[in-house]
C-alpha cells in the first residue's frame, strides 16, 4: 500500500496529471474542429507540461540546495529530463509558424519563474511574473488556452476564426475556475503581496465569482457557428462537476481535492467526449 501510495504522489509531484489535463484539452480542440488525433503536438505538450511546471515548481529547490538534493527531487528531475529530451525530439516534428507560438509561450513561462523584475517594481525578494500582484492565475489561464487551443489549430493550418476565439476565452475562463480550489486552499500560505483572488474579495465571493464564470463559459458555446449535440451535452457535465468542485472548496481541503479530483475535471472532460461521440 506504501509503493502504491509513493507511486501516486510521484505521479503527481512530477506534474503527469496536470500534464495529462493539457493532453485533454488539446485533444478536446482536435475533436471540437474535427481534426485527426495529431501525436506530435498532443506529444509535445505534454512532455513540455512537464518540463515547464517541474522547472516552475523545482527551480527555486534546485538552485539553492542543489548539493542536498532529497532523492524524490532527484527522481523528479531525471524524469523531467527525459521528459525535456522527448519534448526536444517532439519539437521537430512541428510546423515553424507552430514553434514561433511555443518560443512566446516558452518566454512566459521563462519568466514566470526566473527573477528578473527590480525589486522596486514588485517589492518582493522572487523578483518574477509568479511575484506581481493578482497576475498569476490569469499567466496560467493564458498559456493553457493558448497551448491547449492555438497550438494545435495552427499545426494543423485550421484558420484562426471567431469560433477559435470563443474556444480560447471558454478555455481562458475555465482554467481561471479550475484555478480557483486551489488558490482558496492556498490562502494560509501565500504571500499577501500575490494579491490572489481569495485574498482579494473572499472566499464566498471568490466562488460566487466562479459560478458566474461557469455560466459564461458553457453559454459561450451558443456564439459558435455550429453547435453539435454531444460536445453541449459534455460541457454541461463538466461545467456542472466543475461547478460542484468550486462551491465545496475550503481552506482546509483534502490533500487530493484540488491536486487530483479538480486538475483532473479536462481528463473527464475528454472521455465524455469519446463516450458521447
Amino acid at each position: 500500500m506504501r509503493l502504491l501510495k509513493n507511486v501516486f504522489d510521484f505521479y503527481l509531484n512530477s506534474s503527469i496529471h496536470v500534464a495529462l489535463s493539457v493532453y485533454a484539452l488539446t485533444w478536446i480542440t482536435l475533436m471540437e474542429y474535427q481534426i485527426d488525433y495529431d501525436e506530435s503536438i498532443l506529444y509535445f505538450n505534454f512532455f513540455a507540461t512537464i518540463t515547464g511546471y517541474n522547472f516552475v515548481k523545482f527551480f527555486g529547490l534546485a538552485k539553492f540546495h542543489h548539493r542536498s538534493l532529497a532523492n524524490w527531487l532527484k527522481v523528479i528531475q531525471v524524469f523531467s529530463l527525459i521528459c525535456f529530451l522527448a519534448l526536444c525530439y517532439y519539437v521537430f516534428q512541428l510546423q515553424i509558424k507552430t514553434l514561433l507560438w511555443i518560443g512566446a509561450f516558452g518566454l512566459v513561462t521563462f519568466l514566470y519563474a526566473i527573477p528578473f523584475l527590480p525589486k522596486h517594481i514588485i517589492m518582493d525578494k522572487q523578483q518574477n511574473l509568479r511575484s506581481i500582484s493578482g497576475l498569476k492565475i490569469y499567466v496560467i489561464a493564458l498559456v493553457w488556452s493558448g497551448v491547449t487551443v492555438f497550438l494545435p489549430l495552427l499545426n494543423n493550418d485550421f484558420d484562426i476564426d471567431a469560433n477559435v476565439v470563443v474556444t480560447a476565452v471558454q478555455r481562458g475562463l475555465l482554467v481561471i475556475v479550475l484555478m480557483l480550489p486551489f488558490e482558496i486552499r492556498d490562502m494560509k500560505y501565500d504571500s499577501l503581496k500575490l494579491a490572489t483572488i481569495p485574498q482579494q474579495i473572499g472566499i464566498k465571493k471568490t466562488k460566487v465569482m466562479g459560478v458566474v464564470l461557469l455560466m459564461v463559459f458553457f453559454f459561450l458555446e451558443y456564439f459558435k457557428d455550429e453547435i453539435r449535440s454531444y460536445n453541449l451535452l459534455a460541457l454541461l457535465i463538466i461545467t456542472a462537476i466543475t461547478l460542484l468542485f468550486v462551491v465545496f472548496s475550503r481552506e482546509n481541503q483534502g490533500k487530493y481535492y484540488s491536486a487530483f479530483w479538480v486538475e483532473g475535471i479536462p481528463i473527464v472532460w475528454l472521455i465524455l467526449l469519446i463516450l458521447l461521440h
